[in-house]
């Protein structure tokens, strides 16, 4: 099966979920508390997710793909510092939600054991989605909340996703394949990256 016909494939296997703590963040109803919530976990998740990140870099050195996403895990996770501080969150003492946190968990799980193309597949899959959700968050954070583009950046960040990325995804699924990457096992990581998402925005909305 070629990359593109497994991301259409994944995309329908796929049920979209609401988000609604980003309708309550637009309608500007999302207590201060909430904010702080939202930098906690997230602090927490893509921390956990730089060092998958790396770990893969590690067992799949061939390629730059995954040492160049730990480098854009990096950089996000210095971002987030300014949205924290602006909202006035203490990221050492937060103390993080067990179901906002199965998105990271399962990363690492699948950094450690899982084929070489299931990452790079979810990525292909579920980049339109999660780069809306962002895209959203940081509309809604600066119309609703007055908080700065750089206050922002963060979610910026994460709204779009470089071609060459996207394209570095693709060759890899293609060579995971080739190498005899289980379709289904791939197919399985891209709905629960999607589910485990939806989890983490839905533990926001309480």
């Amino acid at each position: 099966m070629d990359v593109e016909s497994l991301v259409a494939e994944a995309k329908g296997s796929i049920v979209k979920a609401p988000n609604r703590f980003l309708d309550e963040l637009e309608a500007g109803t999302v207590a201060p508390a909430r904010l702080r919530m939202l930098a906690g976990e997230l602090y927490h998740l893509v921390s956990s997710d730089l060092r998958s990140c790396e770990l893969l870099a590690s067992r799949f050195p061939s390629s730059p793909l995954f040492a160049g996403m730990a480098e854009g895990e990096k950089e996000a996770l210095g971002l987030l510092l300014d949205f924290a501080a602006a909202v006035g969150a203490d990221l050492d003492a937060y103390e993080p939600e067990p179901f906002a946190q199965a998105y990271p968990a399962f990363l690492a799980q699948t950094a450690a054991f899982g084929p070489r193309s299931a990452l790079p597949l979810a990525l292909l899959v579920n980049v339109e989605e999660s780069g809306r959700y962002y895209a959203r968050a940081a509309d809604a954070l600066v119309v609703r909340y007055g908080l700065s583009e750089e206050a922002v950046a963060h979610f910026r960040f994460f709204a779009s996703t470089p071609s060459e990325v996207l394209e570095a995804a693709a060759d890899m699924v293609a060579y995971g394949l080739s190498e005899g990457d289980s379709v289904r096992v791939v197919l399985r990581a891209a709905r629960m990256v999607n589910a485990y998402e939806a989890a983490f925005w839905a533990t926001l909305a309480g």
